[in-house]
């Protein structure tokens, strides 16, 4: 989009387009900060100063910090960020605090970057602070063990009806200003310039509703004219965004793999162009290859890590054991007590949700957490469930239809018919996604980009025109694993012989292991 386009587009006023359409885009900017009021500048002695291993010295501006100094987020200092891959990487202690200071940071950065690129655009201090904020608290509503809790406890209990941690991070946002009256008239947030409208483009980040997508504008914080903010902090359109620069470089520095994508090269790049009537953050055509590190980076963290085996054999049993301690252990809210898979119902007693519920598990007397206690002993003893059978990659599309519970009975089925004891609790089925992260699509498809010689521009570039060799021709693979939860070694066997001939029915063109 041409500068001399800016007013014409989004609606502005012809007078005031004809008055300002020979302005430098410097002056532009004024023009729009004029229109949008600025909120406090901070003062350096203000900034609060962390020593991050990752990023260095960064610095939290005062806004910020208040939301830092809240039970509500502290609590995240006692949320492990990759769950139970601690208990195979030892490394991997870091917890969900310090990703959400490090997402804060790069959004600060990555929009600032765009304002002082392209000034035209009117992005007040008070945007930049409402980003900073949303990268700040998008994962509030993690619980237990992080995606633990909402991937594979909250699915499996049918009282659930919250499973994403999106959702709950905006209710716990707005419990957060709540409790501590951020937003009163007396508030911190108000006293920084905030207002109620702002509030509301905050929650709309963290949220990340894909309507606009498709061009249907139903964000009341900002108008269409600033779509471009909604892709820094959680990047509906190709999953592009500061939160996964930001876990990528951590974990990677956490677990010791290696990490090729320079996100800083990627944000100073970045510019944003109309394409299709939306203004949309769109990259130089030669950063391409960079975006290339980024997804295989995610995919090798998915296959290393992620995904182990070992995590996964851990993660069932403490799955199993959270199940069965579900109907006896019970959180304080407001009004009454929740059962774990009922807090995300009162974000009081979701406060109380950490990895601590391990440990109230482990040291409760009571006689009906038996089971739970004895699961989870057995993962501090090292008594894990045992892989017996894993496949080779498998296109996703194979078993796209086939849940792990229906995989479990058909192979239960196999074993009955040669008069195996085996028992339907001896053994549980795992499936790992393996992808670039939009399924089986490829998200640089959804990225458009820019050529140096005409940066208003924004094209769409196929993935054979960036390189016949780093280009793959799928996108998305699962791999499916059978762990036997028995010690009994002939029913590890027999699950084994069930698992391979279940295979060999009903999958094409797999080899096994």
């Amino acid at each position: 989009m041409q500068v001399e386009e800016v007013f014409h587009s989004f609606d502005i006023p012809n007078d005031q387009c004809s008055k300002n359409r020979a302005l430098s885009n410097t002056r532009i900017g004024d023009f729009l900060n004029d229109v949008v009021p600025q909120s406090q500048v901070f003062k350096p002695s203000q900034l609060k100063v962390y020593n991050d291993p990752v990023h260095g010295h960064i610095q939290l501006n005062p806004a910020c910090q208040c939301i830092v100094d809240t039970p509500q987020f502290q609590r995240l200092r006692y949320i492990k960020q990759l769950g139970l891959v601690y208990y195979v990487y030892p490394g991997a202690a870091h917890n969900r605090f310090e990703h959400s200071l490090g997402t804060c940071h790069l959004a600060g950065v990555f929009v600032r970057t765009l304002k002082q690129n392209q000034p035209f655009l009117g992005i007040s201090d008070k945007d930049i602070l409402c980003v900073e904020i949303a990268g700040l608290c998008h994962d509030l509503g993690h619980g237990i063990l992080s995606h633990f809790f909402d991937q594979q406890f909250l699915p499996s209990v049918e009282t659930s009806k919250e499973t994403t941690h999106e959702s709950i991070s905006v209710r716990m946002f707005r419990h957060l200003v709540q409790e501590n009256r951020l937003m009163q008239a007396d508030g911190k947030l108000r006293s920084f310039g905030l207002d109620d409208n702002d509030i509301l483009f905050i929650e709309e980040q963290i949220s990340g509703d894909t309507t606009y997508l498709q061009g249907e504008w139903k964000y009341k914080g900002r108008g269409k004219e600033k779509a471009y903010l909604y892709e820094i902090v959680s990047n509906k359109r190709n999953g592009i965004d500061v939160d996964k620069f930001d876990y990528f470089a951590r974990d990677c520095h956490h677990l010791g793999i290696s990490n090729n994508f320079d996100y800083t090269r990627y944000m100073k790049f970045a510019r944003v162009i109309e394409v299709d009537g939306q203004l949309q953050i769109c990259i130089r055509e030669k950063e391409m290859s960079n975006l290339y590190n980024m997804f295989y980076t995610r995919f090798n963290l998915h296959k290393q890590a992620y995904q182990h085996k070992v995590k996964c054999a851990i993660e069932a049993m403490v799955k199993t054991a959270l199940l069965k301690a579900n109907d006896f252990i019970f959180f304080q809210g407001l009004q009454r007590q929740y059962r774990m898979s009922e807090c995300s119902q009162d974000m009081e007693a979701f406060s109380q949700l950490t990895d601590n519920v391990l440990f109230k598990i482990l040291y409760s007397p009571d006689p009906r957490l038996k089971e739970s206690r004895d699961l989870i002993n057995r993962i501090f003893k090292r008594d894990l469930y045992k892989t017996v059978y894993e496949s080779y990659p498998v296109a996703a599309e194979e078993l796209s239809t086939i849940a792990e519970a229906k995989i479990q009975k058909e192979i239960k089925e196999i074993a009955d018919s040669s008069n195996s004891d085996l028992q339907i609790d001896d053994f549980v089925v795992g499936i790992a996604h393996l992808d670039f992260g939009m399924n089986k699509n490829n998200p640089t498809e959804r990225l458009n980009v820019y050529h140096k010689d005409d940066i208003n521009r924004g094209t769409q570039l196929r993935s054979e025109h960036v390189s016949t060799i780093l280009s793959p021709s799928k996108f998305s693979e699962v791999i499916v694993r059978v762990f036997s939860c028995s010690k009994d070694d002939r029913k590890s066997e027999r699950i084994h012989s069930s698992s391979r001939e279940w295979f060999d029915k009903n999958v094409k063109k797999i080899a096994q292991v």
